[in-house]
């Protein structure tokens, strides 16, 4: 059965940076679209990045130019780099991925299959 792992969490100033990773168990299809989501105290979980199988990228406004996510197919690993971290982006942080059904930058949360259990990112002076 296929599981996620997120790692990579942690305690940072504003301006810091954080490198997470998520491995997943088992063998995910290289076409799912794969994504990183936050959700910050009881507040709804958003998406903050996208990758589709074939590497292309989708980002949330708030960190375009900031986030970079990637994949490593052969090693089942997601990444997001984080960089010129702020307070706002405190949040757990959720790796997730599902068959694309409708293109990966339309799919809504709903049609994500598989989720991690989460690392916290806390971005505070």
């Amino acid at each position: 059965q296929v599981q996620l792992a997120e790692s990579g969490g942690g305690s940072v100033q504003p301006g810091g940076s954080l490198t997470l990773s998520c491995q997943a168990s088992g063998g995910i299809y290289s076409s799912y679209c794969m994504a990183w989501f936050l959700q910050a105290s009881t507040k709804e979980r958003e998406v903050v990045a996208r990758i589709e199988g074939g590497g292309n990228t989708i980002y949330a406004e708030s960190v375009k130019g900031r986030f970079t996510i990637s994949r490593d197919n052969a090693k089942n690993t997601l990444y997001l780099q984080m960089n010129s971290l702020k307070p706002e982006d405190t949040a757990m942080y959720y790796c997730a991925a599902g068959p694309p059904a409708i293109r990966c930058a339309s799919m809504p949360i709903r049609d994500f299959t598989y989720w991690g259990q989460g690392t916290q990112v806390t971005v505070s002076s």
